[in-house]
């Protein structure tokens, strides 16, 4: 992850030394050596993948003059991705977001005992099935819609037994698969409150400027400037429904027609064209992917 970045371009170098310096931990040579169970750590990996994310846009800005609040007309992340998002917008420091991410990744983990807690995609329902599905496996325990990702991909996380419930009960409304994640906790439900507490704690003595552009936001689905307001919904989305469905579609009402993944991975340009075919999306992660872009980018 980000290796090739540091190498071609100094901009994307000094990205990752930035970030090592901000935890006080050389994260750039487990990004890059392993090993690879100390990388997946959440509290590592929500770091990494921004540090990847911000290198990227730093290649594009300071090696191309890039300007990103005169050539987009909004910004968007999934879960975590929101904080890179908002990071490219100026509304966090680089090292902000560092250290915002990594105690979002160590608060997430504490939150619920390992085990205790899982999460499973449904494939083949909308989200209102998916919602009664949720209801009839939590049996009085937790099962909360995690993520709506695409017309066909609804994620549920809550208590291990609910979501193991989950496959059995979803026959009777037309599931077709539930495909249990490999995940180390239940991301996006009520369990997460401690997490989102956490959160609030920090956010609210952590610097913010408003974005140069809106960002839409994962739990309303809707743009949004006021760093205030940024504050609330980035706490509420620790528990709340990251509604990426709903966002790409925001995008595309704003009059959007090219969208750009900026990072490592291929997976958000996947669902953006299973949700709206009209839009065209592009991965930009390597020095390859950013010559490939360029076109587009800077017309």
């Amino acid at each position: 992850m980000g290796r090739e970045l540091a190498q071609v371009y100094p901009s994307a170098r000094a990205v990752f030394d930035e970030v090592d310096s901000a935890l006080g931990q050389n994260l750039s040579a487990i990004m890059w050596d392993g090993p690879k169970d100390t990388l997946t750590l959440t509290e590592n990996a929500q770091p990494a993948l921004m540090a990847v994310s911000l290198a990227v846009m730093a290649v594009l800005t300071r090696e191309f003059g890039f300007d990103l609040a005169k050539s987009v007309k909004c910004v968007a992340g999934h879960s975590l991705g929101e904080y890179s998002a908002l990071a490219a917008a100026g509304t966090f420091s680089l090292a902000d977001t560092a250290k915002l991410l990594k105690l979002r990744g160590q608060a997430m983990q504490a939150a619920v005992p390992v085990g205790a807690g899982a999460m499973a995609a449904l494939l083949g329902v909308d989200l209102a099935t998916a919602r009664l599905i949720a209801a009839e496996a939590a049996q009085g325990q937790v099962c909360d819609v995690a993520n709506d990702n695409d017309p066909g991909q609804i994620v549920l996380s809550g208590h291990t037994s609910a979501i193991e419930r989950v496959s059995e009960v979803g026959k009777a409304h037309g599931l077709r698969r539930a495909v249990m994640l490999p995940v180390s906790a239940p991301f996006h439900c009520s369990l997460m409150q401690p997490a989102a507490d956490a959160m609030a704690s920090a956010l609210s003595t952590t610097l913010m400027q408003a974005p140069s552009v809106p960002v839409i936001a994962n739990v309303s689905a809707s743009p949004i400037t006021d760093p205030a307001q940024i504050r609330r919904l980035l706490v509420e989305q620790v528990t709340g429904t990251v509604r990426w469905r709903e966002c790409v579609m925001t995008m595309a009402g704003l009059g959007v027609t090219d969208i750009y993944e900026i990072g490592s991975g291929k997976v958000l340009a996947g669902l953006v064209k299973r949700i709206e075919k009209m839009l065209n999306a592009a991965s930009v992660g390597t020095s390859a992917d950013i010559e490939a872009a360029r076109m587009g980018l800077f017309a």
